[in-house]
């Protein structure tokens, strides 16, 4: 297996593409990280604690994130406005007759249907960013902490708008 694995370290388009991977993987790593700016993460860190035994929707959410959306970190959606977006295209283009004569024009049109994907990828990340933030305000991100009201010490919408 290490023979193979070296094998196509020496193929020089193979390497690239392996490092191009690597480095997208190392770079969510650090973002799942980071937190988002606005947010008191000693705060955070607090009701995590508090809350470790606590099996709840966000705690499913989390687990699917890879520990980002309860940390409140800049990547916390990470995929799932696109696998969204993805599913919700995929099931219209049964439904509209306009995206199905696209799915049926072949390269072009499912091009077409990509570019909506992203479109509207972009409109789940804004939507669900918002609904994650207004989330952390109230306090019911955590349930059971005490100090959950107080991880965004800042209310005021640029704050809001930058955490978003």
């Amino acid at each position: 297996m290490l023979t193979a694995f070296a094998r196509a370290f020496r193929t020089p388009d193979l390497r690239k593409k392996l490092l191009f991977t690597l480095s997208i993987v190392v770079v969510y790593r650090l973002g799942a990280h980071v937190p988002v700016p606005g947010i008191d993460y000693t705060v955070v860190n607090e009701c995590i604690k508090d809350t470790k035994g606590n099996n709840s929707l966000f705690g499913l959410v989390n687990m699917f994130s890879g520990g980002a959306l309860l940390q409140l970190t800049i990547f916390a959606l990470g995929i799932m406005p696109y696998i969204t977006a993805s599913i919700i295209l995929q099931l219209l283009t049964v439904v509209i007759p306009r995206l199905e004569a696209l799915k049926k024009e072949g390269q072009a049109g499912t091009t077409k249907i990509t570019q909506y994907t992203r479109y509207l990828t972009v409109a789940l990340a804004v939507l669900q960013g918002t609904g994650l933030v207004a989330t952390a305000r109230s306090g019911s991100l955590f349930s059971n902490c005490t100090q959950a009201s107080q991880i965004v010490p800042n209310q005021s919408i640029f704050t809001t708008i930058t955490m978003v």
